[in-house]
């Protein structure tokens, strides 16, 4: 009998992915899932930022749309929370990062310390392969 050599490989690492969309949290989710990390989903920037705090992930993949706290909010939340400031962030949207930079580059303007950029940005639908090679890549940096 030959072996399977289509085993996902065990990673450590856990993924928080915050969509308003059910079918992109669990399509992403399973993406990861597939390929050896734990995973955990919110569908808005409060659910998300609490689950954050709760469980410390190794990565999340951020929407940047979505409503009531939308994935801005959360992730000017991340990167002013001492414990989660490190953590990397993937922003995944529909909105084109131009336009996200351009938000971001605004918002700062009302900081007293401003915001870092996203350690990645991919627009909607994403590249699957990219998606995990990114997020890989990420967590590996800072795991150091």
């Amino acid at each position: 009998m030959m072996p399977d050599t289509h085993k996902p490989i065990s990673h450590e690492g856990t993924v928080l992915i915050v969509d308003d969309a059910m079918d992109m949290r669990v399509f992403i989710s399973a993406l990861f899932k597939t390929n050896g990390y734990r995973t955990e989903t919110c569908r808005d920037g409060s659910a998300g930022l609490e689950k954050a705090r709760e469980i410390t992930p190794d990565l999340i993949v951020l929407d940047v749309m979505m409503p009531g706290t939308g994935g801005a909010l959360m992730y000017k939340a991340l990167k002013t929370d001492r414990r989660l400031k490190q953590t990397p962030v993937i922003m995944l949207s529909a909105v084109e990062q131009r336009s996200f930079q351009h938000y971001l580059k605004m918002l700062n303007i009302r900081l007293a310390a401003p915001l870092p950029a996203p350690d990645a940005y991919l627009e909607k639908p994403p590249d699957l392969p990219r998606l995990l090679d990114t997020a890989t890549r990420l967590m590996a940096l800072r795991k150091g």
